[in-house]
């Protein structure tokens, strides 16, 4: 299988945008102003004025002569304010008539007379108008520097263009390299980034240099982040971490800015480590001159590529980052100098499957009937995040059980609400209904008996569970990444068993089998379009693309890269697959109708039965570990609504 690397474009880039035009709302800015205005024009005077008691020209001669007054002080207007002896504070107005004998009055009683001219000072009279000026001088401001394009700026300026990265500096992550299961390769490659970083003469004396960037690529849950958080436990310098998502923004500019600001810090903390999670948020290929792009990621895009390796360069920086969709980013982030290595962290294989339990085991009580390994064997393409909420329900069936120990049947449970979802008793079949899932059930178990490369049965039950109304499950024995084409025919003629078997017992087909059909159409389309595997049309291959780890995700069949003859020529190919499968099924199940029966009726019987009767009732020897079977690694169980659900992904040649 080869992989031909595309040629540079040659399309012209395309001129650049103007910048926006200055916000709409930035009109409304000055009905704000009038009415922050209108405001401090009721409330500075009535925070400078004190509450005080009036008092009539006649109380205030009556007081004097009381000894109640203590001060008086008498404007030129004629309003005389004061104290009274008892603290209160007074006013009253004096008539012009009062003259000296109110004077002579008020010292003979022993009142300090203070006279003053009218009005308030200047310096009172410019900080009352400032203040009821300042919203329009803000406002006026802001109206300013967006009428001249320097939103960008302004935003800076009030905290929008600074990163959001956390940085582990004194208090890191408790998370180390002991805590991370498996991918020894993963961990010396990083590691080595961090040993560098702490002793860089080491590697000097050598001539060699720090890589610039670490990527780490594959599928969702298999410990890209978990990687990261040990290196930030695990490393003596400054770690940065930040999401790709946290650069993007609605303004213009914000992104390119906060990636300055995060390089600015980490060359101020250098030697640094910056991880970016989820990378392809911000570095995805850049369109060129003909197609609509996103000017705000392609200008953080051109921002991040220039810090990395520009004039400037970030000495004593190292960049990790991770992403589970290598095949959007751009090419020139992808160049050594920037991202110079690619660690590839894949789904675990069965040791690593076994380490990663025995780290997420620590701390739980195990029955002696637990055997982590034959777990570990029966979760072929289980991630890590997977296998730890496989513990995790294995712990909540025990609670509910009033437990505190975790038993092999926990487990077993567990692995099934993973795979297939909740089990409800409420969805119960009529028997009718539960004959005819038996004996489609059956027919999967036993076509795959009596088929020498397809993957061993280990359980076959007609419980329903989430949308399955019974499941067929079979675990490889040993983990393989190249499938025969007597794998893929078997793997076929496993698929339509079910339907094979209604027609043969119950002379007619059922709903049950549409899952099944989906999933024998798609690997037939596989085998035609992409593997060779058609004698017709020969050896060519069109792939469907889509994303490297998270699926197709659309339609294959949207674009195609051939004629409409092809077209037709594929389609036959495929019918005649899988007419040729079904037809091997029948003639099996046939042949060993007895078998069929008996097992149905067990199923109806029990609802469940183990691998090992399956084989015992078709006279099989039961497949063991090293037997040479031809298995299937690295699939996902799926939860489906027909009654076979095989534990795996699309079966891809890698």
């Amino acid at each position: 299988m080869t992989k031909q690397a595309n040629a540079p474009s040659t399309q012209n880039k395309g001129a650049p945008t103007a910048s926006p035009p200055p916000p709409a709302w930035r009109h409304y800015l000055w009905l704000v102003a009038l009415g922050f205005f209108v405001v401090l024009f009721f409330i500075v005077p009535a925070t400078n004025s004190q509450t005080q008691v009036t008092l009539n020209y006649s109380k205030f001669l009556s007081d004097v002569a009381a000894h109640k007054v203590k001060t008086v002080t008498i404007e030129a207007s004629g309003v005389a304010t004061g104290t009274l002896r008892n603290g209160n504070e007074y006013s009253t107005a004096i008539p012009p008539q009062a003259g000296q004998a109110l004077l002579n009055e008020l010292e003979a009683h022993g009142v300090q007379i203070t006279a003053e001219t009218s009005g308030t000072s200047f310096g009172s009279e410019v900080l009352a108008w400032l203040i009821l000026l300042s919203p329009f001088l803000v406002v006026g401001y802001i109206w300013w520097r967006l009428s001249k394009g320097a939103s960008g700026r302004l935003q800076g300026a009030l905290g929008v263009g600074r990163s959001k990265a956390k940085v582990f500096d004194e208090e890191r992550p408790k998370t180390t390299f002991a805590d991370v299961a498996g991918y020894e390769g993963a961990k010396l490659e990083i590691r080595e980034v961090v040993d560098f970083l702490q002793r860089p003469e080491r590697y000097a004396r050598a001539g060699a240099m720090a890589p610039r960037g670490v990527l780490m690529v594959g599928p969702p849950g298999t410990g890209k982040t978990l990687l990261a958080r040990a290196v930030a436990g695990e490393a003596r310098v400054p770690f940065f971490s930040v999401t790709g998502s946290s650069f993007v923004e609605m303004f213009v500019g914000v992104g390119a800015a906060r990636v300055r600001d995060l390089f600015a810090e980490a060359r101020k903390r250098a030697p640094a480590i910056i991880f970016v999670d989820e990378i392809d948020a911000i570095g995805q290929r850049r369109g060129g001159a003909m197609v609509v792009s996103n000017d705000e990621r392609e200008q953080t895009l051109n921002q991040l590529l220039a810090e990395m390796d520009g004039f400037d360069p970030a000495t004593g920086i190292v960049v990790l980052a991770a992403t589970n969709r290598p095949e959007v980013l751009d090419p020139a982030l992808l160049r050594p100098g920037r991202f110079d290595r690619e660690v590839i962290i894949s789904l675990p294989t069965l040791p690593e499957r076994l380490a990663i339990l025995l780290v997420h085991a620590r701390g739980k009580q195990l029955a002696p009937d637990v055997n982590l390994e034959v777990v570990a064997r029966g979760t072929p393409g289980f991630s890590g995040a997977d296998l730890a909420n496989l513990i995790n329900e294995a712990a909540i069936f025990a609670v509910r059980a009033d437990r505190v120990i975790l038993s092999a049947a926990d487990f077993d449970q567990a692995r099934d609400r993973i795979i297939l979802g909740q089990r409800e008793g409420s969805n119960v079949l009529i028997p009718d209904e539960q004959h005819a899932v038996a004996v489609h059930e059956a027919g999967h178990a036993l076509v795959a008996a009596y088929c020498d490369k397809a993957d061993p049965v280990a359980k076959v039950t007609i419980l329903p569970a989430g949308q399955a109304l019974g499941v067929t499950e079979q675990f490889p024995l040993v983990e393989r990444h190249l499938y025969g084409e007597d794998y893929l025919y078997d793997t076929l003629t496993v698929f339509l068993g079910g339907r094979a078997s209604e027609l043969v017992v119950l002379g007619q087909g059922s709903t049950g089998a549409s899952n099944d059909l989906a999933k024998a159409t798609e690997l037939a389309t596989k085998m035609v379009r992409e593997f060779g595997l058609s004698p017709a049309l020969g050896p060519v291959g069109y792939p469907s693309g889509g994303s490297m780890f998270l699926g197709e995700g659309g339609n294959a069949f949207s674009s195609r890269p051939f004629s409409e003859k092809t077209q037709a020529l594929v389609d036959a190919e495929i019918s005649r697959m899988l007419r040729e499968a079904e037809e091997r099924s029948i003639s099996i199940l046939t042949e060993h109708r007895d078998a069929v029966d008996r097992l149905v009726a067990l199923l109806v019987a029990n609802e469940t039965v183990d691998g090992s009767v399956v084989y015992s009732i078709a006279g099989r020897t039961e497949p063991v570990a090293g037997g040479g079977v031809t298995v299937a690694p690295d699939r996902t169980p799926s939860t489906l609504e027909t009654t076979h659900v095989a534990t795996g992904k699309d079966i891809e040649g890698r």
